[in-house]
């Protein structure tokens, strides 16, 4: 049978590469070709796309998706979902959920690819039902890990469960690059003997692996393969479209795909390298096995080496290492995936840094704790449990359930504040409130890349230089921007105030600030909260570490600070 191709030069291979970065612009002019190709589909959206857009390209998520869908007339397009999370890193009501996908169907989402961090399926059946309903393809979604619970014959039967729930086809997710060849072909045949669905394998090149676990899942028989053009391909991206294509030309598995046309195409994208390369990291170009040898995705490997290094720790990355499998069966072993990769690796940072294991924790591992994110895997550590949510027990429903109707309420506060434009605003300021008030009126500036040419020359003149660093979580880049300067030390404003002034409150992480929650002339108590952080999109609260009158508030919302820097003074009356 012909081997069909999914193309994902245009979401996943730059969100995998280049902290998703490809602008529109860079995206139009070749879609018309990329339409005559003959995919099974062109993945364009969802992800961290729509996030990227409104935050750092000043972009319109949604006229981005319009404008491919104008060129793209015959083939599909596809969308990554992350269930009950959509495009965001919590679980959304139901009511936004189905506007979201009513509006993403409109503006030209045939496929949508919907996966579960947790494989609770629980969490995808609510975004299954509307994709049917609006009348889009569903895509049931496997997140491929290992651990002790998990094994092919599982997985095989989540196939079957998902075909049960209307999957039009089956998408085996492996997002760390971990699937070997013969691991592939098991875990192939394992799923074909229990559904008949058209089967896509979706894989990385982290550990080096997968082209080589693409060829024996077609010779067991899988249905669809991911790659991406050359130039958007190896590293933490997918194998390359031309190769794939080339390798199975004049055989049974013939994609029917012309060479010559993928060619033009790849030779375009190899046109966009120079403007983009500032923004590849070492860390996603080339293959590591380290996934396998920690069981951490080569990104999130990377990711753990920024925190560290953010907090004065690098020397402790062994400590962290051995931290993480610690962590993850403390919660019952979640798949590595958005969000459930950050919540693991940034509490292993914490546990390895903050003064003890579970010490301080990040109100998203609260929220796990407490059946927030669903049903893991395997049973939580009960008594770790107990430490981090207390009192408060574990909710077993789907987590969605309990949260109220909100979509009308976020479309009456977008009103009041004069940025609704379009329908499709409500949405976007339901999913990133913050962001998205800024993006829709008008303040948010395109981020410049930086070009080779600023770069100066040895002996030039100390001069300030904007540095970006691409951290990738499995699949998911995260930028962290940094300044230096050559010839000279700079003492920054946060530098001058690190902790050692008497009441100081110091923040426990390096990351940006959500919010001050007091203000100067309040009275507060030991572990009160006073602030929250966000790291690797992750939040964390700080309390105060003794009773006091807060005198002093030296950060503000939005700053971005390193771990020890002192938020504010909080001292006793007298003091």
């Amino acid at each position: 049978m012909a081997l069909l191709v999914t193309d994902t030069t245009l979401r996943d291979a730059h969100q995998s590469l280049l902290a998703t970065r490809m602008r529109t612009r860079d995206m139009l002019p070749i879609v018309e070709k990329l339409d005559q190709a003959g995919f099974f589909s062109l993945e364009v959206w969802g992800g961290a796309t729509f996030d990227v857009c409104i935050r750092f390209l000043n972009e319109d998520p949604w006229d981005r998706l319009k404008a491919i869908r104008e060129k793209a007339k015959n083939t599909r397009l596809q969308m990554l979902l992350r269930g009950q999370n959509l495009v965001g890193y919590r679980h959304y009501a139901d009511d936004v959920l189905r506007e979201f996908i009513r509006l993403a169907v409109k503006n030209g989402v045939d496929v949508f690819r919907i996966f579960d961090a947790l494989n609770d399926l629980r969490n995808m059946e609510p975004a299954m039902r509307a994709v049917k309903e609006f009348g889009g393809h569903v895509q049931g979604t496997i997140s491929y890990t290992t651990s002790p619970v998990h094994s092919i014959e599982g997985f095989a039967d989540m196939a079957l469960e998902l075909e049960k729930l209307g999957s039009d086809s089956i998408c085996i997710k492996d997002m760390a690059g971990l699937l070997s060849p013969g691991v592939t072909s098991e875990l192939v045949t394992a799923i074909k003997k229990k559904t008949s669905l058209p089967l896509d394998l979706h894989s990385h090149c982290s550990s080096g692996m997968a082209p080589m676990s693409y060829h024996a899942a077609v010779m067991a028989g899988v249905d669809i393969v991911d790659t991406a053009f050359s130039a958007f391909s190896w590293g933490t991206s997918q194998p390359p479209t031309e190769s794939l294509v080339a390798a199975f030309k004049d055989t049974p598995y013939d994609t029917g795909i012309d060479l010559g046309l993928l060619n033009e195409i790849g030779e375009y994208f190899a046109t966009l390298i120079p403007k983009y390369r500032p923004l590849f990291a070492p860390e996603t170009m080339r293959p590591s096995i380290s996934a396998l040898l920690h069981q951490i995705p080569g990104g999130m490997l990377s990711n753990l080496v920024s925190q560290l290094r953010e907090q004065d720790s690098l020397n402790r990355l062994g400590e962290v290492l051995q931290e993480v499998p610690r962590v993850r069966a403390a919660l019952g072993y979640p798949p590595l995936v958005t969000p459930t990769s950050q919540v693991v690796g940034i509490q292993a940072v914490m546990n390895v840094v903050a003064g003890g294991r579970y010490a301080k924790v990040t109100k998203e591992v609260k929220d796990y704790f407490m059946g927030l994110y669903g049903r893991p895997p395997a049973p939580m550590n009960e008594e770790i449990r107990q430490l981090v949510a207390g009192s408060n027990g574990t909710i077993d429903v789907r987590p969605a359930s309990i949260l109220e109707p909100e979509l009308e309420k976020m479309r009456a506060d977008a009103d009041k504040l004069g940025i609704l434009h379009k329908e499709e605003d409500a949405i976007t300021y339901a999913l990133y409130p913050q962001v998205a008030t800024k993006f829709l009126r008008g303040e948010i500036k395109e981020e410049v890349i930086p070009s080779p040419a600023q770069l100066p020359p040895s002996e030039a003149a100390p001069i300030e230089l904007p540095a970006e660093f691409a951290v990738d979580v499995d699949g998911e880049i995260f930028n962290v921007k940094i300044s230096s300067v050559l010839g000279k030390t700079v003492e920054t404003a946060a530098t001058k105030r690190r902790n050692g002034a008497k009441g100081a409150v110091p923040s426990p992480i390096g990351g940006m600030v959500l919010g001050i929650t007091v203000k100067i002339g309040d009275t507060v108590k030991t572990g009160e909260v006073v602030a929250r952080m966000e790291a690797m999109k992750m939040e964390t609260e700080v309390h105060a570490p003794h009773d006091g009158v807060v005198r002093e508030i030296i950060a503000y919302e939005g700053e971005v600070i390193n771990s020890g820097d002192v938020l504010m003074v909080v001292t006793a009356d007298g003091e």
